[in-house]
């Protein structure tokens, strides 16, 4: 079978996902709409596709099963639910949108129209990442009691200057922890389990940006552990995201999508043989460049069409972080502990 593909958006990570597309045997990218036409054409005259400017002529185009969503963030639950709308399976980019309320109106919607929902979170399909949740959920650990997750990264002036819509609470949904530092958020949740109390504060220390530049965290699991999270933009020139997840049996150290360190008391095989890591890739580029992840997820989501099988993160998995991002900031706005709001979304 093959799938045939449509983009929505223009931008770098659209970008990724065109790139990712046309490295996956079976797929096709055949039709491309963005809010600036002149990039999306360009997209897709490079892949060979449609270029559209009305977004409803995009969504009718046909053959066409799947949309990968990369519009701003805080557009993505109201493109991802046209899209369904019109009975298309949606792969949508992080986060899946601002707010949990528009979130639970696309899971509600993709429900409706009998269409698969997933969300580009890579971390669930790095080889090294993998090895360590069957780690923790295998007990090799021990009983986990301290995390935690560092996103030192720095974005110059002109990351934010340049975009109409990055550093701001309506279409960004914030800055730091809810772009950056989202993928450790989920991270952390894939791995240990849901948060039930969060003491966060946030500062805009160097941009001149509406949303904050930096974030500290103090998280409480519900499992019994506690950890910390660290997000910015601001920390010139950048370290590698880390992550340290200790249990009783030992400590295992992750920076950026690799096991750098293991010390196990009771040793295990360890993580597969690490792949080669293109050399632009970095702390300080906003451009995503190494974009084997992305066709992981993607190859994972056509699995998921094909087989009925959730993908690796699916509309309530990918809701988990942006409740945890909105408790974040609603504990630095109270300058105080919240607990975490429970889950509100309809189960199936």
């Amino acid at each position: 079978m093959t799938f045939h593909i449509g983009i929505l958006g223009g931008g770098n990570i659209s970008g990724t996902h065109a790139r990712a597309v046309g490295e996956t045997p079976g797929v096709e990218l055949v039709a491309c709409w963005g809010r600036n036409a002149e990039k999306a054409a360009e997209m897709a005259a490079r892949y060979g596709a449609r270029a559209y400017r009305d977004l409803d002529r995009f969504l009718e185009h046909r053959p066409m099963e799947v949309v990968l969503v990369g519009t701003p963030s805080g557009l993505h639950a109201e493109h991802a639910r046209a899209a369904a709308r019109q009975g298309l399976h949606v792969l949508v980019e992080k986060p899946l949108d601002v707010t949990t309320q528009r979130v639970d109106t696309l899971i509600e919607e993709c429900d409706r129209a009998g269409v698969r929902l997933g969300v580009i979170f890579q971390d669930r399909a790095a080889p090294d990442l993998v090895w360590l949740k069957q780690l923790v959920a295998g007990g090799g650990l021990g009983t986990v009691f301290l995390a935690s997750a560092r996103v030192k990264w720095y974005r110059p002036p002109e990351y934010y200057a340049g975009s109409t819509w990055r550093g701001t609470w309506a279409l960004d949904g914030g800055g730091a922890l809810a772009n950056q530092g989202i993928h450790s958020i989920d991270l952390l949740l894939w791995l240990l389990g849901d948060v039930e109390r969060v003491h966060a504060a946030t500062r805009t220390a160097v941009h001149a940006i509406e949303v904050e530049d930096t974030a500290v965290a103090a998280l409480e699991f519900a499992g019994g552990a506690v950890g910390t999270l660290e997000a910015a933009t601001s920390v010139f020139p950048g370290l590698p995201r880390r992550v340290e997840i200790t249990g009783t049996e030992g400590t295992v150290i992750v920076e950026q999508d690799r096991v750098v360190s293991v010390h196990l008391r009771t040793p295990v095989p360890g993580p597969p043989p690490q792949e080669d890591r293109p050399a632009s890739a970095s702390a300080t580029s906003p451009v995503v460049t190494d974009i084997r992840g992305h066709r992981r997820v993607l190859e994972d989501f056509l699995s998921a069409v094909r087989t009925g099988v959730p993908p690796l993160c699916d509309g309530r998995e990918g809701r988990r972080s942006v409740e945890l991002v909105e408790a974040m900031y609603r504990s630095a706005r109270l300058g105080g502990p919240v607990a975490v709001r429970p889950l509100s979304v309809v189960e199936p």
